[in-house]
């Protein structure tokens, strides 16, 4: 759980808008409003994207928390309007409708969807009410608010890459292509690997004193709680599994008065705080479940055998994926960043951190 910089977010894939509400953003920050539109622009992009990419073009709307381009200190509002949502106005009305038609209710849940689960927890006859919410189309504005995350870790020189690292079984990149275009014809969907590294880091941020506080715990949880992702490694990850101790861990150097590591099979984490390397995590993200080549499934309004319902979706999103990783990731940092270093104003912000921190080492 984030204490520092809190967020939470409203919104449906086809609703009127997506919103998200952050606490704890210091006063006197510059948002750069163009960088997080380009951000959203990220996660739309990618190989393999659906016919929805063509319809969104994603942009932020700040209505409240900022005040002449620098934040207030108060809780910042962040919107995204869903374009598409002119298309869904009756289905996704917010106000009671006469003479709805049951006969629209969605009712044939769709395996690796939240459909069959969320249902059945909420006691719920339409399914639309689970999937309008577990879409993956929220993570716009998980990106939007990881975008204000990254501007502010920037500012004290933390950065941020990922790769793609394997894509279907694929590791080529033209290879990656034809594989995604017949998965394409064959009415299927590809997922895949990614890693992501954050660079610069202070040494000390989370801790281990509790389970719910170590930083390799909360990153897990952050990038697990994406769509469609079933695994997340850090540093060298599975791997442990097949090399000795003596080879696995780093060992600890000094040169010309400062610390270093010759390796980072650690991914950057020790005892649930970064060590001042290089955080390193890698995700694997499950093939999409909508498919055009549906799956069996039962319709709950009859218990009938059937075939899922089909909505409009993506063949592979694993850049997608990548990019709304990196922003859940950079909102954990920056929490263990204030932590350690405060959050009333900016300036604050910057003196204790110059005043605590040298080169890769924290006192």
């Amino acid at each position: 759980m984030l204490n520092k910089f809190r967020f939470l977010t409203a919104g449906e894939s086809h609703g009127k808008c997506l919103t998200g509400i952050i606490d704890g953003v210091p006063a006197g920050f510059e948002i750069d409003l163009i960088f997080i539109n380009n951000e959203l622009k990220r996660r739309q992009s990618g190989y393999g994207r659906g016919d929805r990419m063509r319809i969104e073009s994603d942009e932020v709307d700040i209505t409240s928390g900022v005040r002449f381009g620098k934040t207030t200190g108060a809780p910042i509002c962040l919107q995204v309007i869903n374009k598409d949502y002119q298309n869904w106005t009756e289905i996704m009305s917010t106000e009671k409708l006469a003479g709805q038609d049951a006969q629209k209710a969605f009712t044939k849940p769709r395996p690796g969807h939240a459909d069959f689960a969320g249902s059945i927890k909420y006691d719920l006859d339409d399914l639309r009410d689970v999937l309008e919410r577990s879409s993956a189309r929220k993570t716009a504005i998980d990106v939007a608010i990881g975008a204000i995350a990254k501007q502010i870790l920037s500012e004290f020189g933390i950065n941020c890459s990922s790769k793609i690292l394997v894509t279907g079984g694929e590791t080529d990149e033209n290879k990656i292509k034809e594989k995604i275009d017949s998965s394409k014809e064959q009415g299927d969907t590809l997922g895949g690997k990614f890693e992501i590294v954050f660079g610069n880091l202070p040494v000390g941020l989370g801790t281990h004193v509790q389970w719910d506080r170590k930083l390799d715990g909360l990153i897990s949880q952050a990038v697990m709680s994406i769509p469609a992702v079933k695994a997340v490694e850090i540093g060298l990850g599975v791997e442990c599994a097949n090399v000795y101790g003596s080879e696995m861990h780093d060992e600890i150097f000094i040169e010309d008065d400062k610390y270093l590591r010759k390796t980072n099979n650690a991914g950057g984490l020790e005892g649930g705080m970064t060590n001042g390397e290089d955080l390193v995590v890698k995700a694997t993200m499950k093939p999409i479940p909508t498919l055009k080549k549906p799956l069996s499934t039962i319709d709950f309004k009859d218990n009938s055998q059937t075939e899922a319902h089909f909505e409009r979706s993506d063949v592979c999103a694993v850049y997608a994926c990548s990019v709304v990783a990196e922003a859940m990731i950079a909102s954990v940092l920056v929490d263990a960043f204030f932590e350690k270093f405060g959050n009333d104003n900016i300036s604050e912000v910057r003196k204790c951190y110059l005043n605590r921190c040298y080169s890769n080492r924290c006192i």
